[in-house]
């Protein structure tokens, strides 16, 4: 399985507003991981999700 790697400014036009519920620590570790990546919260969130998806089994 590949590594997730968190890539800066990966914008996608192709967008629709939800609204999830995470734990406290998640977010942290979201916003962290956001930060030092120089990217959105929204943008890595987005990363996790593909990745996730791409490697279900």
């Amino acid at each position: 399985m590949e590594k997730l790697r968190i890539i800066s400014n990966n914008k996608n036009r192709d967008t629709i507003t939800r609204t999830i519920r995470m734990s406290g620590q998640t977010y942290d570790k979201i916003s962290s991981l956001a930060e030092q990546n120089n990217t959105s919260f929204n943008s890595v969130v987005n990363q996790i999700l593909e990745y996730g998806l791409r490697n279900l089994e």
